[in-house]
């Protein structure tokens, strides 16, 4: 079965090339068969491919699979090869199956826009570069995948581009991520000039081998790497595209937040795990963007009145937890939390699609209520997918995983009491934005009457998801909990267990109470100030000063501001400063000569055959001349 890894990102990728070439002359009902289907597929396909790596591990317990040499120039030969392991398995059965659910959906949700078969076309094309990402076996199909994912993105957030707005934030998400794309790829060319490869198992070999433990080369290469991570998964300082990425249509939000795009930061660093271990300096800096990232994104959403909005900053901070975890050395955590957020934060973007499309396309929270005994499948769903994301304690996935990194954050040799502090602080923000969102949505006065009821290819998907949200978290759980450590013992094939220091000052179960707290405190907040004294609300934010952190949050603490005076505006200014420059004018000249030497041309053909006859004798009398004498 493992011989049939290829498959994984083929069958997308072949459907994306029927969808865009017949997709408008193909019967309507046929486009999701393609769409939804090739993608059910490719989940199916990695579901035999699994059951194969567990019941008859590979040696190694790796596979790879070389299908064709890519390029052969001057020693440089990578291949189009896929390897699987642990990691690249449990992200691509995430990809597939949460992906699949996400195409179901669609198959509803966008069932009445003109462009139906244009957008089966470019999620297809998003779920083959993903899968083309994580199964890469070198970081140059790596970086093919990597910049797929970036290019349908472009195409998925300004699908709607009659919309200048949509344009605008598809052209920002896709320069803000270049930025990073530029550090990655200057990494990659200080990965092969020093170490001689690409390929990612020889390339971390020689890192091991060659470059000390906190030597230049490592940390260097790492920062750049780094990089390029906080461009796709939206950290700090290149956050700011996310938010804006709601433009395009709600499943492809899902997509984007839950299986694809941003979470592709976080495979990488975990997949170059030994270049990191070997420049702490690099880790370190990846610990602190995730903490800073994840408490900056939740003042952020507790301001938000877009639904969608109030999501995107909730992606960015639990991206945030996943860095920090991978900072500290917690790499299956990490992956652990990656795996419960796509069920959760899945949910709860298409949750949102079925609110927004049953109150007229409406997505300010403030003008929703009411909707728990209209909508009693979306709200317990909706519920489901919330607890999960702020960490219900003991029934909620959320719960293990955050707390798994929470806790991972205190005993790791590269933790720290301020990492742990930053994170327990970032359960307290989770708590406020979403009880405030699940408040303000479903409870109190209905102020948008409901005028549509989500269909079966809408709602069954979010059953599925909210189940996985609920009991997801119970393959690792703490000591006090069972001790369950399925997840982390397999994850432990492809990535280091955890360094744990001795216990000083409190133990997991001490951590897990302490978060728990947290988490109870949030939730009381939350309903004092928007279910028993909205009153109280409004007087907090009622002085001058109050409003004006308001709208520093709500602006993503004004780094589009800065961004628009530190770059924007002077490049704008310079460009036009120098759009007549001397250069211009070689390139007008050689024009203008053109234009001359036509119109001289152009004298000749006057349609006298004797002149015509003329200029031929004189042409060959001129070019016998030059073949003779010369």
């Amino acid at each position: 079965m493992l011989h049939l890894l290829w498959l994984i990102p083929a069958f997308p990728l072949a459907s994306f090339v029927v969808l865009a070439t017949l997709g408008k002359r193909m019967p309507r009902k046929m486009v999701p068969v393609f769409g939804a289907g090739s993608i059910g597929l490719s989940a199916v396909v990695t579901s035999l491919v699994g059951f194969s790596f567990l019941t008859s591990p590979p040696p190694g317990n790796s596979f790879t699979q070389v299908l064709w040499t890519w390029i052969d120039v001057g020693g440089f030969r990578p291949d189009i090869a896929f390897y699987l392991d642990a990691l690249s398995l449990v992200m691509v059965l995430v990809v597939t199956f949460v992906g699949f659910l996400i195409h179901f959906y669609s198959a509803e949700y966008m069932g009445e826009d003109e462009g139906y078969s244009r957008f089966f076309a470019y999620m297809n094309l998003f779920v083959a570069s993903m899968c083309t990402l994580l199964l890469g076996a070198n970081l140059l199909l790596l970086f093919l995948g990597w910049e797929g994912v970036g290019v349908c993105s472009y195409l998925l957030i300004g699908f709607w581009y009659r919309k200048p707005e949509n344009g605008l934030a598809a052209r920002k998400a896709f320069i803000v991520t270049r930025v990073g794309d530029t550090a990655m790829t200057l990494g990659l060319f200080l990965l092969f000039d020093k170490l001689g490869t690409l390929n990612i198992q020889d390339l971390m070999h020689q890192a091991l081998v060659q470059w000390p433990v906190g030597s230049t080369l490592p940390v260097v290469a790492g920062l750049l790497l780094l990089g390029g991570a906080v461009g796709k998964s939206a950290q700090l300082p290149l956050q700011t595209w996310l938010p804006d990425a709601m433009a395009g249509p709600t499943p492809t939000s899902a997509l984007i937040h839950a299986a694809t795009m941003v979470t592709a930061g976080v495979y990488l660093i975990a997949r170059t795990h030994v270049l990191f271990s070997i420049a702490p300096q690099a880790q370190l800096a990846v610990a602190i963007v995730g903490a800073a990232t994840l408490i900056l994104a939740g003042f952020s959403a507790i301001t938000q009145s877009d639904i969608k909005r109030v999501l995107a900053y909730s992606t960015v901070s639990q991206i945030g937890y996943m860095f920090l975890a991978l900072g500290v050395g917690a790499w299956s955590a990490a992956i652990f939390h990656f795996m419960t957020h796509a069920f959760f934060k899945a949910l709860l973007f298409l949750g949102a699609g079925v609110i927004i499309e049953s109150l007229h396309h409406e997505q300010d929270i403030f003008k929703m209520g009411g909707l728990r005994k209209e909508m009693p499948v979306a709200f317990w769903t909706f519920l489901a997918g919330a607890c999960s994301l702020a960490g219900l304690p003991l029934i909620t996935a959320g719960f293990y995983s955050k707390g798994l990194i929470i806790w991972d954050t205190w005993s790791s040799t590269r933790g720290s009491s301020v990492l742990w502090v930053a994170a327990v602080l970032g359960v307290l923000l989770t708590s406020l934005y979403t009880f405030r969102l699940i408040f303000l949505v479903f409870f109190g006065e209905m102020k948008t009457k409901v005028h549509k009821r989500p269909g079966f290819a809408m709602m069954m998907p979010c059953v599925v998801l909210a189940v996985l949200s609920v009991v997801g978290g119970f393959v690792d759980t703490p000591e006090f909990l069972g001790n369950i450590h399925s997840f982390s013992d397999f994850m432990h094939l492809a990535l280091p267990p955890i360094t744990e220091r001795p216990l000083r000052g409190m133990t997991e179960i001490g951590s897990e109470a302490l978060v728990t707290l947290v988490f109870l405190i949030g939730l009381g907040v939350s309903y004092l100030l928007f279910i028993k004294r909205r009153d109280l609300a409004e007087a907090i934010t009622a002085p001058a000063i109050a409003k004006a952190l308001h709208r520093f949050w709500y602006t993503d603490w004004g780094m589009d501001w800065l961004y628009e005076r530190v770059f924007v505006r002077p490049i704008v200014w310079i460009a036009r400063v120098d759009k007549s420059d001397f250069i211009d004018y070689i390139y007008s000249g050689i024009a203008l000569i053109t234009e001359l030497l036509y119109h001289g041309v152009r004298r000749t053909e006057n349609g006298r055959m004797r002149w015509y006859a003329a200029g031929i004798a004189a042409g060959s009398i001129i070019f016998l001349t030059i073949v003779l004498f010369l």
